[in-house]
Formats: structure tokens, sequence, C-alpha cells
């Protein structure tokens, strides 16, 4: 698949590449793509949640009434779950909801993902983007020149870690910025829009064909 490469105002530069077949053009999997989303979401769970049982909660241990002959149920402490004011029975306790994924899943659903964009023509080349200070109201004025200021997601892929360009998006909703070795199969199926810029696509092709 071939793009042109635009400048950040959105011009055709003249230039063209070429995707890489073994990155771009895959069947995509969406069983791993779910699996590698499910594990995402999962780790961003606190797993904090708390209530307390009935060994917890204050209240006397001493027998209420008699086992038998009341009628009733037999009970044995007011901080049995069946009374208010009890313990909770089966209720939620902290604990770590994170699962292990194979690499080579995790890979596989990565290149899904990106293949899934491509073939839903939602990729796009831009001549490499840096920017000499921090200034919002620049790159909300780069967004513009590339008519991506309508709303919808955008991530911006850069070959390294551009500080100024990090900052300068990291205000403006609906716009990420990220390198190569940070994509993640979540950001990438929960964009509008692919931004690459050049030496993005070169740190991409590098990092996913000479990786096992």
């Amino acid at each position: 698949m071939e793009l042109s490469v635009i400048n950040i105002k959105g011009e055709d530069t003249g230039r063209k590449v070429t995707l890489s077949d073994a990155i771009f053009g895959l069947e995509p999997n969406e069983h791993v793509m779910y699996l590698d989303v499910k594990q995402y979401l999962a780790n961003q769970r606190q797993g904090t949640h708390k209530s307390k049982q009935r060994n917890e909660v204050h209240g006397t241990t001493k027998k209420l009434k008699k086992q038998k002959g009341t009628g009733g149920a037999r009970a044995g402490s007011m901080k049995s779950g069946v009374f208010v004011g009890g313990g909770r029975m089966f209720g939620p306790q902290p604990r770590d909801y994170g699962f292990k994924l194979n690499k080579k899943t995790k890979r596989l659903a990565r290149l899904s993902a990106l293949s899934t964009l491509a073939q839903d023509g939602k990729v796009s080349v831009v001549e490499n983007i840096t920017m000499s200070a921090v200034k919002t109201k620049d790159f909300v004025a780069i967004m513009a020149g590339l008519k991506l200021n309508n709303g919808k997601k955008t991530l911006l892929v850069t070959g390294a870690v551009e500080k100024n360009v990090v900052l300068s998006a990291r205000n403006i909703q609906r716009v990420s910025v990220a390198t190569p070795v940070a994509l993640n199969t979540h950001d990438l199926l929960n964009t509008d829009t692919l931004l690459l810029s050049e030496d993005a696509l070169t740190a991409l092709e590098q990092l996913y064909t000479t990786a096992e």
C-alpha cells in the first residue's frame, strides 16, 4: 500500500511511502486483539475495592438465642451477614486483575490493529514534526493544517520522544502522542486517525521486522 507524504500544512509533498505488508497487510486476528485490549483494561483497574467480612465488623459474638426451640433459624452472632450491621458475605476484596499474555500474542494483536487501521484508510504519513518550544497554540495550528481539528480522535506517532510536541499536545482533547515502542492495541483501536511521521514509520518497520 502506497501513501502520499504530506507536510504540516496538509499539502502533498510529492513523495510516497510504501507501507510494509508485514505490518500493515496482515489479516487481522480479532481474538488476539480482544485479549490484548482486555489485558490492557484489566491492568488499569486499581483493585482496591473492599468490604468488611463478619470478622472485621464491630459487634458482639454472643449467641443471640438458644439453638433450638424458638421456631426460627439458628443464629450465632449479630456479625452474621444476614443481620443489619453484619459483615458482607462474599464481598469484594483487594485483588490484582492483571493476567499473563504471551509476547507473540501481544505482537500479533498490535500488528492486527495496525493492519485494521490501514485497511480502513485511517493511516496518514506526515513529515517529521518538531517544535522549538512548548506552545499548544502552535500544535493546534498544525492539527488545523492537517485538517485533524474535527473533534475526532488522533494518535500521532513520532520516531522518538519529542518532548515539546508531547507537552504541547497534552491539553488537547482527543489527541495523543506516542512512540512506536509505546503503542498498544487499545490506543490503536480507539483512534480515528493514525498519523505517522516519516521517522516513526521507519522505526516501526525496524521494530517489527527485526523482532522475533
